[in-house]
């Protein structure tokens, strides 16, 4: 280890002394730790998300392999702290830590295992990485089994629809339909919202076309910044 580098001991000593057990409680139930729950077993130490951010700018000089030991954490604040300081990382870096930084991601994805983790992450490392290269890997992503790499596939999308490319995005919103997780619904309701804001044109030629056979999550998410009589005529199948 070079001198003056951080280690993951370190960084996990210093968030769990910032914790507090009745934000930690909280957490807990808000992103939904009970058996059969989709976050189940997951453990909060009980520290803010602006807490993380500042302790990233503090402990940016950590090694891939320190930063995958706080990835592999039993603590989601910990896990969070990885992906911010991956973001950092990825955005900083040359080509090597980049390609380093997304294939890691990818390899270990049963880590980035909540919603905020994903969205925090996905868009900024994995969207970044396919702007100018072969997408393929997100059809593989919305396929997947794992709840938390269909949401990455849907979330990476984020980085294209900022720069007005639109086609991936939508070709995965129809595989996502008949999704069986809400998760996915309000991911892809999301995206094409953002869409949306962008190009209505777009977002209503994919809403008509699927409006009818979309779950009513992805739906109502989609037609937040319609106009109220645009977004009743919607939901109740009069477009």
């Amino acid at each position: 280890m070079k001198s003056g580098e951080t280690k993951a001991s370190d960084v996990i000593a210093e968030i769990r002394r910032l914790g507090d057990a009745t934000m930690a409680e909280r957490a807990q139930g808000f992103f939904k730790t009970g058996k059969g729950e989709y976050g189940e077993g997951d453990k909060f130490v009980g520290v803010r998300v602006p807490v993380l951010r500042a302790l990233v700018k503090t402990h940016q000089i950590l090694s891939q392999k320190e930063v995958m030991k706080l990835l592999r954490s039993q603590w989601h604040e910990v896990r969070l702290f990885a992906l911010f300081l991956w973001v950092k990382q990825y955005g900083k870096g040359d080509d090597t830590l980049r390609k380093t930084i997304y294939t890691d991601y990818l390899d270990h994805t049963r880590f980035i295992n909540n919603w905020d983790l994903v969205d925090c992450s996905a868009p900024a490392i994995v969207g970044a990485h396919l702007t100018n290269a072969n997408r393929k890997v997100l059809y593989k992503l919305v396929e997947s089994n794992l709840l938390w790499e269909r949401r990455i596939a849907i979330v990476a999308c984020f980085h294209f629809i900022r720069q007005d490319d639109y086609s991936d995005a939508l070709a995965l919103f129809e595989k996502v339909l008949a999704d069986r997780e809400d998760l996915i619904h309000k991911a892809s309701g999301w995206m094409l919202r953002e869409i949306g804001k962008r190009n209505i044109d777009a977002a209503e030629q994919f809403l008509q076309q699927h409006y009818l056979q979309m779950p009513r999550t992805m739906l109502r998410y989609a037609l937040e910044k319609f106009t109220p009589e645009r977004r009743q005529a919607y939901m109740k199948g009069l477009v």
